[in-house]
């Protein structure tokens, strides 16, 4: 469904931040997209839904394909419309307007009419019990948790074929956490929606998800099915939090992590 072919993205004319990356999205598919702070991977996320002029940043090399269209030198509504939608980190909803109001924000691009629209409000809400008694409030009023409900919310009514996913878990208690990805899951199952997904709890991610991209200092440094990546050993030291035989490494181990970081020799 989505190709990233070789990309090289340039921030300010000066700082390349993207250094010849590749990937894949299957159709029906999640795919974990993990890495430290600072890697790319939101840098990634808003090449691909055209976002990047607004943060300074061109794309010098590299395309990318969505259905087999180049969308590369598209605008963001365009590619809305097309059927890619990114929920960004830090949900970034709109806090002055109701809870109904940020959804139905969500069906801007569309042109299939009001009917329709309110057949799909009330589907998204039903993978959003939490908000559903809560539409007439200001947003800004709503817990974290429900902020993010909301921002996926959003993202739905545009009706994609792909959702892009800036770390859902950020901030958020454990309790939500596992319900953030239980809905994450229902919304591939009976949705049909693909889903890729930047996330610092690299075990949530990589349950749900069937193939995982490991990204380190602008490239793609490790690839594969979700179960072979939870089963890395480096995987599992550097991103898990655990190493064979021993627990979680301390900040002093930090130069023996970087001298088995093997694949950014």
């Amino acid at each position: 469904m989505l190709k990233v072919n070789n990309l090289e993205v340039v921030y300010n004319d000066i700082i390349l931040v993207l250094r010849g990356i590749s990937l894949e999205v299957p159709e029906g598919k999640i795919i974990a997209f993990l890495g430290s702070n600072g890697a790319g991977k939101s840098t990634t996320l808003r090449s691909i839904s055209g976002l990047l002029e607004y943060e300074d940043g061109e794309i010098k090399k590299g395309t990318i394909e969505f259905q087999g269209q180049p969308i590369h030198k598209l605008d963001p509504q365009r590619i809305v419309a097309m059927g890619i939608t990114q929920v960004p980190e830090g949900r970034r909803i709109f806090a002055e307007l109701t809870v109904e109001e940020n959804i139905r924000v969500g069906a801007h691009t569309r042109r299939d009419g009001r009917s329709a629209v309110a057949a799909d409000l009330r589907m998204v809400l039903d993978y959003f019990p939490p908000i559903r008694d809560r539409l007439k409030v200001e947003a800004g009023y709503i817990s974290g948790g429900e902020q993010q409900m909301l921002a996926i919310a959003r993202a739905l009514m545009a009706k994609p074929a792909l959702m892009m996913l800036d770390e859902p878990s950020l901030g958020l208690a454990p309790m939500l956490v596992t319900e953030i990805f239980d809905i994450i899951r229902r919304i591939n199952r009976e949705g049909k929606v693909s889903i890729l997904l930047v996330e610092q709890n690299a075990l949530m991610a990589l349950s749900v998800a069937e193939f995982g991209y490991i990204m380190e200092n602008g490239k793609i440094v490790l690839d594969g099915p979700s179960r072979k990546l939870m089963e890395n050993e480096d995987v599992k030291e550097f991103y898990l939090g655990v190493a064979e035989g021993t627990e979680r490494k301390s900040f002093a181990d930090i130069k023996h992590y970087k001298r088995r970081k093997r694949w950014l020799s």
